[in-house]
């Protein structure tokens, strides 16, 4: 199983951000589970200094800007 952890505090990015891990995971049929992270303390304490970020199996990839779907679903397969 893969951890994906989307990483913000509720605004619009976090929050499209989190669709498009969604979407990404739905159309790969990957085995995840999909954490969404909104407290200040926990980024903190992880390292996170931007939003919205995503973290896969603890391991950053995206940090202060939204990747498309298609960009999400190369992450999950490893690809960037």
């Amino acid at each position: 199983m893969v951890l994906v952890e989307v990483f913000g505090t509720g605004c619009a990015k976090c929050k499209r951000m989190l669709k498009n891990v969604e979407i990404a995971v739905r159309d790969l049929k990957i085995d995840a589970e999909i954490r969404k992270i909104e407290g200040l303390d926990e980024m903190i304490e992880r390292g996170v200094m931007l939003t919205p970020a995503l973290y896969v199996d603890g391991e950053a990839k995206v940090v202060g800007h939204v990747p498309c779907v298609e960009d999400i679903k190369q992450i999950l397969l490893g690809e960037k």
